[in-house]
């Protein structure tokens, strides 16, 4: 028996995240700019998205 490590978390950049949603860039840096959006992280003077966080925000947002 082996142990399972959990899976490495996925980092985004603001164009990946605007890529993925299909949304223009600007849309996702204004979110950040207001904090209505995802969750993000600062790493010096890189912003980046951890995926598994991305994708539930979205799915909190989901209608109907």
């Amino acid at each position: 028996m082996h142990d399972s490590q959990p899976p490495m978390p996925v980092f985004l950049t603001q164009s990946e995240v605007a890529e993925l949603l299909r949304l223009p860039v600007r849309t996702v840096e204004d979110w950040r700019l207001t904090r209505s959006g995802p969750p993000w992280v600062k790493l010096g003077r890189h912003v980046r998205y951890e995926q598994s966080e991305l994708l539930a925000w979205v799915k909190g947002h989901r209608h109907g």
